[in-house]
């Protein structure tokens, strides 16, 4: 700094306003390299005495400064260095230095000053040292943008290594993870380049060994990656495992290196930590090492992708070979969930909770269906039954979603898997069901055409229409089968405010489309007559009951009735369906997508996951838009489905003559009157017509027939394909008493989680803690996931963030709990401070706080790494 520049800053710091109680100003000027001692004689600044220290004129300027000019602005001028190791009897100005302001002109010193650091002789040494980096004005401005400031060597070290690695807060740990993400190749990471560039290259890796123990004499990238995540994952990874580390590895920096790889498994560059350990896996034949231990040890390895990949395919080869434990694989399935990689493999897990779910369900009807009486076969099959029907569902939509996905090591295994899926929804239910089922039904529909003592869809409109006051709105979902229903209703009950209710009726033989919209159309009498193509028509008091016909028989009943379609209703503005329905009591709405994509050959899953959706949201729009309180939602017919194809039967096609075939289905036979097909069941069929017979075939057989497809069918008397939901859905305005009455069980709310352990002393980094759900997740009570970290004071994060998916349905309070392990941050603790564990759930309300105290012997703090 020039002279000219000198003045001009001392100047402006004498015209500074004194402090309170100040009567003039003393500025030392500190030049230990004596840079300015020649310069000084010839300085004049305005109203300011200027005197210069020399090794013998201490006293006389003590003397000056304190009698002989008392209220002068001074300017002492100091070129001596004191060792602060030494006493400083011998300095005789070290009250007035105490007290006054520091100035210094060097070059280091404008620096220091201008980034914020500490005046100390460490902090210029190593300023001096980085001169290279200090040299320009925007790296400056980098350092004095952290905060806290540096205030040691290794702090600065860090801040310069933090600033050129372009992170926002100055850690060891973004420095390092900034320089693995920059790329493995050690002579090429462009981060490792600008340290070597500034004299840190060495420094980075002293620091890297100081803190993660990786002391490699040839240190590179890939080797240090590897060391950060074998050791961050050691304390869960099976020793098996990790044996070829060991005598690399460092007990004691465990710990730091898992608090830096959690925090990064948590964060949204994740993506990259996934390509280095995916590097470290294939380096490491972890693959290889894992699938040679027990899946049980493995459950609890989060760092390393690969982990899932081999628990999901040891699982599914056991399941490819019967061997099915139900409750192992929820447990797994529930520990994996809230690890770092999971969504990775998701489709996978909730894949296998729904084989557990299956094979729970065969275990608990082991002795088969042979309840004998068909009314109680029915009804069983409406409580419990169609839960295996759901689980298939389920199923099959997850592995539609895997199979779009190429996954070499686990799409044979999956693919075996659902192999065994098949045979057990296929042969292990429904095979058994369906024989039940049709022997215990086989006399009433021979006789009466329907099952006895079981509400019939033709019964409809007189028993859920007729009788009710004020505007009711009908949604008619074309193949909404019972158990997608249940579905439907359980999520309006969790996620609406209304009553929900959901019955069963049963459809009209053949279970078509046809005949089970006409049923649920106002009649005295529906008839079946001969059509033309091979197709038979269904009449309503003598009307045609076709979509384009059906508005006129609704009116002919009540004439403040219309019929729309779904198709066309979600397009129109609010305007649009307000003169649709304006004067309107009965509004028919046809909704078609599980029936048109079964015909067509979609994803019959995904069709019906669609239908649920499309259904609430046209109750929103009927509930919030219009006013709308009274919805019901129902079906024509259900439908049977499996992922392959079931065996075609000739019976009945071949048995009597062509021509005397009427109409003829997958699942149904309608023929002249006098046909005989022995094989087939008959169904009384005189009720719709004089002239025709009826017929379906037994189990769960289709009919053999050109074109038609085999795994998507309906038209027969399975229990599938029968049972009709009829859902009552009835809203519930802020205004309406019962709801006013009776809040808390309408109101959604939340399941808590509280702590079980009542220890509140911690003694070690790495340690568990019990948690419980006070509440099974019902209509009224929904899963909620809580992240849960110990915090100190300041609520500075002091442990790892541990998750829980609070989501049990169980009435048992015991399956009701969650054991979570925590590990603490290698840093230290005050085991006379209170420390808090706080449950957050992931929406970000504070759901309680328990104080604790950290009782444990302390790390380093003293480390030094140059």
């Amino acid at each position: 700094m020039d002279i000219e520049k000198i003045i001009q800053e001392l100047n402006r710091r004498f015209d500074v306003p004194l402090p309170e109680y100040y009567n003039r100003r003393i500025i030392v000027w500190y030049d230990p390299e004596k840079e300015f001692w020649d310069s000084i004689d010839d300085l004049t600044l305005d109203d300011v005495l200027i005197l210069k220290l020399n090794e013998a004129n201490h006293f006389d300027i003590k003397q000056q400064i304190a009698f002989s000019d008392p209220e002068q602005n001074i300017l002492l001028y100091e070129p001596n260095v004191y060792d602060s190791s030494k006493n400083y009897e011998d300095d005789w100005l070290l009250d007035v230095k105490l007290y006054s302001e520091d100035f210094r002109a060097d070059i280091v010193s404008m620096w220091i000053a201008e980034t914020g650091l500490p005046d100390t002789k460490a902090m210029r040494s190593a300023v001096k040292k980085y001169k290279n980096y200090f040299s320009a004005k925007d790296r400056r401005k980098k350092i004095a943008a952290f905060k806290p400031s540096p205030q040691t060597k290794n702090a600065l070290a860090v801040a310069i290594m933090s600033a050129i690695a372009k992170e926002k807060e100055s850690s060891s740990e973004n420095v390092m993870k900034a320089v693995l993400k920059a790329g493995l190749d050690t002579e090429t990471n462009p981060i490792l380049l600008e340290y070597d560039r500034y004299e840190l290259k060495n420094v980075f890796w002293k620091m890297v060994a100081t803190m993660t123990g990786y002391d490699d004499v040839d240190a590179d990238l890939e080797g240090f990656a590897e060391h950060l995540l074998i050791s961050a994952a050691s304390e869960t990874m099976p020793e098996s495992v990790i044996a070829p580390w060991h005598m690399d590895l460092e007990y004691a920096k465990f710990a730091y290196c898992y608090g830096l790889v959690s925090e990064w498994l948590h964060d949204d560059d994740r993506d990259d930590l996934k390509k280095i350990a995916v590097i470290v896996e294939e380096n490491g034949s972890l693959v290889r090492r894992m699938e040679q231990c027990d899946v049980g040890a493995l459950t609890q390895i989060e760092v390393f992708p690969c982990a899932d990949a081999v628990i999901l395919k040891k699982i599914m080869n056991d399941i490819s070979v019967n061997i099915i434990d139900p409750e192992q694989i929820t447990e797994i399935a529930e520990k994996r969930r809230t690890m770092a990689w999971y969504e990775d493999y998701h489709d996978y897990y909730e894949a296998l909770e729904q084989v557990s779910a299956m094979q729970r369900f065969l275990g608990e009807h082991h002795e088969g269906f042979h309840l004998g009486n068909a009314k109680t076969l029915w009804e069983t099959y409406t409580k419990d039954y169609f839960r295996m029907d759901t689980a298939y569902r389920l199923y099959i939509q997850k592995a539609d979603a895997i199979l779009k996905d190429y996954n070499e090591m686990l799409r044979d295994a999956f693919l075996s898997m659902t192999d065994v899926v098949d045979r057990m929804y296929t042969n292990g239910f429904l095979a058994d069901l369906s024989e039940n089922w049709t022997a215990a039904c086989e006399r009433d529909l021979k006789e009466h055409g329907e099952i006895a003592g079981v509400a019939k869809q033709t019964d409809f409109y007189e028993k859920h229409i007729r009788p009710r006051d004020g505007r009711v709105y009908v949604i008619i979902s074309d193949a909404l089968r019972y158990e997608v229903a249940v579905s439907l209703a359980k999520t309006l009950k969790q996620e609406t405010r209304a009553e929900v209710d959901i019955q069963a009726m049963q459809g009209l033989f053949p279970t078509i489309t046809p005949y089970g919209m006409a049923a649920l159309l106002p009649h005295d009498h529906l008839s079946v007559k001969k059509g033309k193509s091979g197709r038979t028509v269904v009449l309503a008091d003598g009307m045609s009951t076709d979509a384009n016909d059906r508005d006129a028989i609704l009116k002919s009943a009540n004439p403040k009735s219309t019929a729309l379609k779904y198709s066309d209703l979600i397009g129109m503005k609010r305007a649009e369906r307000q003169e649709q329905w304006m004067g309107m009591d009965i509004i028919y709405i046809y909704h078609d997508t599980i029936d048109e994509a079964g015909h067509s050959e979609k994803n019959i899953a995904d069709a019906c996951e669609s239908a649920i959706n499309e259904i609430k949201t046209m109750i929103q729009i009927i509930t919030n838009s219009h006013g709308g309180t009274n919805i019901l939602i129902t079906s024509d017919h259900g439908f049977l489905y499996t992922r392959k194809a079931l065996n075609e039967s000739d019976k009945g096609e071949s048995l009597i003559h062509q021509n005397q075939i009427i109409e003829i289905g997958r699942r149904y036979l309608l023929t002249e009157k006098g046909a005989d097909p022995k094989y087939l069941l008959p169904v009384k069929f005189d009720r719709l017509s004089d002239d025709i017979d009826a017929f379906a075939p037994r189990e769960n057989i289709r009919l053999r027939m050109k074109g038609a497809k085999l795994n998507f069918v309906h038209g027969g008397v399975s229990l599938q394909e029968m049972v009709v939901p009829v859902i009552d859905y009835h809203f519930l305005r802020n205004e309406n008493k019962k709801y006013r009455d009776n809040k808390a069980m309408f109101d959604l709310k939340p399941v808590i989680i509280t702590l079980l352990s009542v220890k509140r002393t911690i003694s070690n980094t790495r340690f568990s803690l019990n948690f419980f759900q006070p509440d099974p997740v019902s209509s009224t009570r929904e899963a909620a996931t809580y992240h849960l970290t110990f915090v100190d004071s300041n609520d500075i994060p002091v442990s790892d963030t541990v998750t829980i998916i609070a989501d049990k349905t169980d009435a048992d309070r015991t399956r009701r709990q969650y054991r979570q392990t925590f590990r603490l941050k290698p840093i230290p603790f005050d085991n006379t401070a209170i420390y808090q564990l706080v449950i957050t759930r992931n929406t970000g309300e504070e759901l309680s706080r328990m104080n604790f105290t950290i009782d444990i012997s302390q790390p380093d703090e003293d480390i030094d790494f140059f």
